[in-house]
């Protein structure tokens, strides 16, 4: 019954979220896709780079389905110093779309679905953790900090720590 109850609260939670995000939004409303709405929000401007510099701009302007674990500035900030730059480096580009990679997963899942899962298959080929915490939903270690934000090709939920995949 507890466990019951905190997913109707993180669902409720999630659901407010997704207001928020989507207030005035209509279905039959034209939408940006992934990077231009990542773009437009004025907050991705790290990832946006790293999308840049990984190649993968083409992968997330296509037609999808896909969902985006989006860092914002400051998650990447929180990284050690030197991190972000050392892998903007052309010479560290497979470590890059491996990273970024595993903050994609392919098909639209929703705050909704999030809330019955566990853990999803990423692009990079590895699963990343899903659970709810007090009321937060977790990606790995990150906290999704908005869901729910629709776009033509997919959905992104914001999270306030950049995610690594696991190391071989």
């Amino acid at each position: 019954m507890k466990k019951k109850m905190k997913l109707l609260l993180s669902a409720l939670t999630l659901a407010g979220f997704a207001f928020a995000a989507n207030h005035g939004d209509h279905e039959h409303e034209a939408k940006a896709d992934i990077v231009d709405t990542a773009v437009a929000a004025g907050t991705f401007e790290t990832l946006v780079a790293a999308v840049q510099a990984a190649d993968l701009v083409d992968a997330l302007k296509g037609e999808g389905p896909l969902t985006v674990f989006a860092p914002t500035d400051a998650a990447f900030a929180a990284l050690p110093e030197g991190t972000v730059e050392n892998l903007l480096k052309p010479e560290n580009k497979e470590q890059l779309v491996a990273i970024l990679t595993y903050h994609v997963v392919a098909g639209k899942v929703t705050a909704a679905d999030v809330v019955e899962l566990d853990s999803a298959e990423t692009l990079q080929g590895s699963e990343i953790k899903i659970s709810v915490e007090e009321g937060s939903v977790k990606i790995n270690q990150a906290t999704v900090v908005t869901a729910d934000i629709m776009t033509s090709n997919g959905v992104i939920h914001v999270i306030d720590a950049v995610i690594m995949p696991p190391s071989e």
